[in-house]
C-alpha cells in the first residue's frame, strides 16, 4: 500500500526537476549559445514481498551537443563555432568554455565576453588587440590579424565526452576534464560575423511543459488516492475504541 505512495512521490520529484529544466530552457530561447538541457531517467527496484517496485530517481541533468542557428551579424568581434567545440574563456576559479562569441575589446585591447569575462588563447592566456589598428580579422583556425600582422589566436577547444558539464551563468560551463586545443580545423572551424543563437526549438519544449503538467498532476491524484487509502486502512485495521 505504501509502495504506490512511495512510487508517486518519486515521480513527482523527478517531474519537477524535468519541469524545471525544461522551463529553464523557454526562459532562455534568446540567449546567446545558450544549450538546451535534458534530464535522463533510471529506475531503482526495490525489495518488497510482492516482489520488486520501481521507482524512479531525481535524474541527470545533461547539456543538448545540437549546434544552435547561426545569424549574421557583420560585426568583427563576433564569432561563432562550426561543430563541436567551445571558445575558452577565464572564469574565476579557472577556464570556462562556451559557445556565446559576441566578444567586446575594452580599453587596454583585451578581448572579453559581452559580460565581461576574458576570453583566452589556445595557452590559456589573455589574448590582447591594438585598440587603434583597425578591426580584426579571424580566420577558420581562429587566428587574429590586425593588418598584416597576427597578433594572436582564439582559444579553441573541445571537451571529452565522460566530462561533467556543470552550467556557469547563462552560457557558459564548467569541466570536469580540461578541455583539448583544437589543432585540426577540418571539420570545426571559427566563422566572423556571426552569432550563434539557443539550440532551443520552441514548439518541443512548450509541448514538453503541457505533458510534464498532465504527468504531475496524474502523480498528485495517484498520491491523493494513495493517501487516503492508507488512511482508510489505519482506521479500520487500528485500536477500536
Amino acid at each position: 500500500m505504501q509502495n504506490s505512495l512511495y512510487v508517486a512521490l518519486s515521480s513527482q520529484i523527478a517531474l519537477e526537476k524535468r519541469l524545471t529544466t525544461t522551463a529553464n530552457n523557454v526562459a532562455n530561447m534568446a540567449t546567446a549559445g545558450f544549450r538546451a538541457e535534458g534530464v535522463s531517467f533510471s529506475e531503482l527496484l526495490a525489495k518488497s514481498s510482492r516482489g520488486d517496485v520501481a521507482f524512479v530517481d531525481s535524474g541527470k541533468s545533461v547539456l543538448s551537443q545540437a549546434a544552435g542557428p547561426l545569424t549574421k551579424s557583420d560585426s568583427p568581434l563576433d564569432v561563432a563555432v562550426q561543430g563541436n567545440a567551445w571558445f575558452g574563456v577565464k572564469g574565476p576559479k579557472g577556464t570556462l568554455y562556451t559557445r556565446d562569441g559576441r566578444l567586446t575589446m575594452d580599453a587596454n585591447g583585451q578581448l572579453r565576453t559581452v559580460g565581461g569575462l576574458p576570453v583566452v588563447d589556445p595557452g590559456g592566456g589573455p589574448l590582447l588587440l591594438d585598440p587603434q589598428a583597425g578591426p580584426p580579422v579571424i580566420g577558420r583556425d581562429g587566428s587574429i590579424h590586425q593588418g598584416i600582422n597576427q597578433v594572436g589566436a582564439l582559444g579553441v577547444f573541445t571537451l571529452d565526452p565522460k566530462a561533467k558539464l556543470t552550467r556557469s551563468g547563462e552560457n557558459a560551463v564548467a569541466s570536469s576534464l580540461p578541455g583539448q586545443v583544437v589543432q585540426d580545423f577540418t571539420r570545426i572551424g571559427v566563422v566572423q560575423g556571426y552569432v550563434e543563437g539557443a539550440n532551443v526549438n520552441p514548439i518541443m519544449e512548450m509541448t514538453k511543459l503541457i505533458a510534464i503538467q498532465r504527468a504531475f498532476e496524474s502523480a498528485a491524484t495517484m498520491t491523493s488516492e494513495a493517501e487516503n487509502t492508507l488512511t482508510g486502512a489505519v482506521k479500520t485495521l487500528g485500536p477500536q475504541g
